[in-house]
């Protein structure tokens, strides 16, 4: 090798901080962290659904009201995602990921030992104010620890602890806490997060935030070309896939398969798995392609439930092709955010956590409106009209937001 190519090595290595060799390598057991981080924010958001009766009765409430344990979850991140990321900004990227994590050691641990219901609603809200954090950075971090042709891969196994942990982590968790205790499994999730903090210590490179005025404006990321094209189009496919699932009980009765809800969920997480993992594989060459898919599979379950939703068989299928087209779509935003956002990731990212849980929030609330006033038939043609609308979204972002392969 001559010294003007071997200085062109040494600069490449210098500059991009990935060694020639490694330039198609994934940092797996940084990036498993980070997918581990992802599983445990899920679990601690959703697992009082599952543990509904039973923490009712030992905290002396209602199951309405314990309910309303993961509403003050998703209030905290709501709040909380935008006002930290920007305050954050010149922050070094691991402390800041570490304190995010490390919050769910306590906030898990006051939840498995309070007996005081307003206890654990303030430690849920602070919970919510973590995982607003967290996940503001999970996708900045990924990219940033890979070549520009692996950034939607990383983001796909970063992002694979979520239909990981609602398909089997919460089945798990309601299993462990109705065996051995509620409290059992939150205590169980505070060790896990323990040896997480040691984990990411260990494997997790550490990264510069932004110079001090060197931040982003919230207004000039908002207003970059393809980030509002984004923004809506994740607000609106939340919104039907919540409008869906957080009512997907009531749906099941008339069809007679309510008691075999634990089924039905079951081949959703399934299907969400291979969904992520088809994604994970096609992401970095086609994107937009996948956005597309994503989006039509999903309205094509959404009418066959409209159509022919009174056949168990039918339901089932529907929703496997829902769990197909949801499991990357997580995935599929925020890399589009990423790419498009560049520098600003973290900020972009923020804005994505304000707007998925918007659409948590609007699912719960359009879908009860949706069920006193017109009842679950009306679910699937409101779902559809949400996803036509992202469609026609998704069309015109050619040129920014959700550009056409190269």
């Amino acid at each position: 090798m001559s010294s003007t190519s071997m200085n062109r090595s040494a600069c490449l290595q210098e500059c991009n901080q990935v060694p020639v060799s490694n330039q198609d390598r994934l940092p797996l057991p940084a990036l498993l962290a980070l997918a581990m981080a992802a599983f445990i924010t899920i679990l601690t958001e959703a697992l009082p659904a599952g543990l509904l009766p039973l923490m009712a009765q030992s905290l002396t409430v209602s199951e309405a009201l314990v309910g309303q344990l993961v509403t003050i979850y998703a209030i905290g991140s709501l709040l909380a995602a935008i006002p930290l990321t920007a305050v954050t900004q010149s922050w070094r990227r691991r402390p800041l990921l570490l304190i995010a994590i490390s919050g769910f050691t306590v906030v898990n641990a006051v939840t498995a030992v309070s007996d005081s219901y307003t206890i654990t609603l303030v430690a849920r809200f602070f919970a919510g104010v973590f995982a607003g954090l967290l996940w503001a950075l999970v996708a900045g971090y990924a990219v940033r620890m890979v070549p520009e042709h692996l950034k939607g891969r990383a983001i796909a196994i970063a992002m694979a602890g979520t239909p990981i942990a609602l398909s089997l982590g919460i089945p798990a968790g309601t299993f462990l806490g109705a065996a051995w205790g509620w409290r059992v499994t939150f205590g169980l999730m505070s060790i896990l997060t323990v040896i997480l903090v040691v984990w990411v210590t260990a494997k997790v490179p550490d990264f510069p935030g932004q110079a001090r005025g060197k931040g982003f404006a919230l207004r000039a990321v908002f207003t970059l070309p393809g980030i509002r094209p984004i923004l809506f189009v994740t607000l609106v496919y939340v919104l039907a896939h919540n409008i869906l699932y957080t009512y997907i009980a009531p749906f099941l009765v008339p069809v007679g398969i309510a008691d075999r809800i634990d089924l039905v969920l079951l081949v959703f997480g399934v299907a969400a798995l291979l969904g992520i993992w088809i994604v994970g594989v096609l992401i970095d060459r086609r994107l937009r392609e996948l956005v597309l898919i994503s989006t039509t599979l999903f309205a094509l379950a959404a009418l066959a439930l409209g159509l022919v939703g009174n056949v168990p068989a039918a339901v089932y299928a529907s929703v496997a092709v829902w769990g197909l087209a949801f499991g990357g779509s997580a995935t599929l935003f925020q890399t589009a955010l990423a790419k498009t956002a560049g520098e600003a990731t973290d900020v972009a990212q923020s804005m994505m956590v304000t707007v998925w849980n918007i659409a948590i929030a609007g699912g719960g609330i359009v879908g009860g409106i949706l069920l006193e006033t017109f009842s679950v038939s009306a679910f699937p043609w409101s779902v559809l009209v949400l996803l036509v609308a992202a469609l026609a979204v998704t069309g015109v972002a050619r040129s920014h937001g959700f550009p056409s392969s190269r």
